[in-house]
């Protein structure tokens, strides 16, 4: 897997910048938001304004002047009229901005979702080798969660509450200069302290959303093998190790969050500290006649605004800290690069009506997470279209290797494959994966109904179709016999039907696919003598007209193949018919002997 480079931002809200690739579709709802999000600001600004002119050109002026009351009570009714205009403009604009905000995030989260999952959904299996399923999972749910409460709530709060703080500061400076610029001078010494603490929250927060991916991949891995779990009674034994993963997670945030509560605290405490100290000399001013009433009304609500901001604003820095980690994470997850990808010019393979001409061509294969132990040297193999071939031998001899490399799950060390002529680095990856249908030895059933299982194998086909191909893999029998028949939800899984039923449905999802390459590994080792001889039969009638290979360790499902192909540490040692092998001696004649001897 490929891994990124190390990014200088990494670590820091400068981070967030990653989102801007899904922001930027949503030009015109931003600007909007960030319309309203100044509406809003600049109406909460002009509340202390509208108030002084109560106070000064209202109330004062009502309690020196006496020969006019009706023109006093009118102006008071302006003023207060004044007031109500600026609220209903504050909040009509701030509705408008969550409204909008709100949907940004959500717009933002999904996208990022489909693109992470969409991303993975690519990526070769080497990935998988390295990288948990739960921790994708965790990236897909918590990460993103964290994300959209940013983009969809603590970034626009965090720049309502810059707008109004710095529009406060400078009416402030403006209307006092003296006394502002002592508050200014203490406001600069809290920044310094703000950013020092501020990177042991952004380092305690990426941690805390790592150990909270580990608690995912242990209960994504133990769930997905509760039979096995349950067998070996090791419930207590796995809610033991999930606790202590928990455990570490809940002692990392509580080291997150009294980093962040003791970063809040300081720079409430200190804002305070600084703007109660210029509070008190406005104070002072009014009693030396510098200052009116209604100026330092004014000067308490901006001062009061100012502090609030600054208080938001802590919170802010925290949770923007947080999604940074989160927003690296999934950068990192979109970052990575499989190895395994469609060339930029495919060549375009004609599908043959009668079955695909495989060649291997001296191949060499290492896994990534084995690279000293060699799956497959200097291995090859022709086999003619239409042919049945069997690949039998001891486990680890590199049977399943062969059908990974064939499905262009991972590239050859060295060594090339041909089909029909066309190399298949040089093909689509696409083009390549449709025209083989495989059974694997443990069969996947999805979450879904038995018609929609074996549609997968092609979902454009019609229910007669589906139903002709559970017919031919024998399994239209218990399927009918299901409570809803074709419609019946199969459960996680497939954990509804047994291990017999799981293979024929997966049998019959490749005979719907009807490529002209078909992939058996083990496709009846979960079938009883019964069920085996009708699968068989279906499985022979599925091969007519199509090249087939097979992998089975039960050699009497594979005497009648056209050719047996014997392996042992990754490399061809006999071929030949069944009779000719038993014949030879070797390999195949002693697991001849033992399996039916026995």
């Amino acid at each position: 897997m490929a891994q990124p480079r190390t990014d200088p931002r990494r670590g820091s809200p400068r981070s967030l910048s990653g989102l801007l690739p899904f922001l930027r579709p949503y030009r015109g709802r931003i600007a909007l938001a960030l319309l309203f999000l100044l509406f809003a600001a600049a109406a909460t600004l002009v509340f202390p304004l509208a108030l002084r002119g109560l106070i000064d050109a209202g109330l004062m002026d009502a309690g020196l002047v006496h020969a006019d009351r009706g023109a006093q009570a009118v102006a008071l009714g302006g003023h207060f009229a004044l007031l109500f205009a600026v609220a209903v403009a504050l909040g009509l604009s701030s509705a408008a901005r969550y409204y909008m905000v709100s949907w940004l995030g959500e717009r933002v989260t999904a996208d990022i979702r489909n693109a992470v999952y969409r991303h993975v959904l690519h990526q070769s299996p080497e990935f998988f080798e390295t990288t948990q399923t739960g921790e994708v999972l965790s990236r897909l749910t918590g990460d993103t969660t964290l994300v959209q409460t940013v983009v969809g709530s603590s970034l626009s709060m965090g720049l309502r509450n810059a707008v109004m703080g710095l529009g406060a500061l400078v009416i402030l400076v403006w209307t006092n200069p003296t006394v502002m610029a002592s508050v200014l001078g203490v406001l600069v010494l809290v920044v310094l302290p703000t950013l020092w603490i501020g990177r042991r929250v952004r380092r305690l927060s990426r941690a805390s959303q790592d150990r909270v991916a580990d608690a995912s991949a242990i209960a994504a891995e133990v769930l997905n093998a509760i039979p096995v779990v349950q067998s070996y009674t090791a419930e207590e034994r796995e809610s033991g190790r999930f606790r202590a993963s928990t455990e570490n997670a809940f002692q990392t945030a509580v080291r997150r969050t009294r980093a962040r509560a003791v970063l809040v605290a300081f720079i409430i405490i200190a804002t305070s500290a600084a703007l109660i100290w210029g509070l008190h000399q406005g104070a002072q001013a009014v009693l030396a006649g510098r200052m009116s009433p209604g100026q330092l009304g004014q000067t308490v609500l901006y001062v009061v605004i100012l502090a609030s901001a600054f208080a938001v604003l802590g919170e802010v820095y925290g949770d923007l800290l947080r999604a940074a980690g989160a927003t690296e994470r999934l950068m990192e997850l979109l970052a990575t690069r499989s190895s395994i990808v469609s060339p930029s010019n495919p060549v375009e393979a004609k599908v043959p009506p009668s079955g695909t001409a495989i060649v291997f061509e001296a191949l060499t294969f290492h896994y990534p997470s084995r690279p000293t132990q060699a799956a497959l040297v200097d291995f090859s193999l022709s086999v003619a279209p239409g042919e049945t071939v069997a690949l039998v031998g001891p486990s680890g001899a590199g049977k399943s290797t062969v059908f990974q490399l064939l499905l262009r799950f991972y590239d050859p060390t060295a060594g090339t494959i041909r089909l029909d002529g066309a190399l298949t680095r040089e093909m689509a990856l696409r083009d390549l994966r449709e025209r083989i249908a495989i059974v694997p030895q443990e069969p996947v059933i999805f979450s879904a109904s038995a018609l929609e299982n074996i549609r997968y194998g092609r979902p454009g086909a019609g229910d007669g179709e589906v139903e002709a191909a559970a017919r031919a893999a024998h399994a239209h029998e218990f399927i009918g016999a299901l409570p809803e028949g074709y419609r019946t939800f199969l459960g996680e899984r497939g954990v509804r039907l047994s291990g017999g039923q799981r293979q024929r449905i997966a049998i019959a999802r490749a005979i719907l696919k009807n490529p002209p390459l078909l992939l058996l590994d083990e496709a009846t080792s979960a079938l009883d003598a019964e069920s085996e001889r009708m699968v068989q039969a279906a499985l022979e009638s599925a091969m007519r007209g199509r090249t087939t290979l097979v992998i089975a360790h039960r050699l009497a499902t594979v005497q009648r193949a056209d050719r047996i192909v014997v392996m042992d540490h990754g490399r061809i040692t006999q071929q030949g018919t069944h009779d000719a092998l038993v014949a030879q001696g070797g390999i195949y004649a002693k697991l001849a002997a033992l399996q039916f001897i026995a």
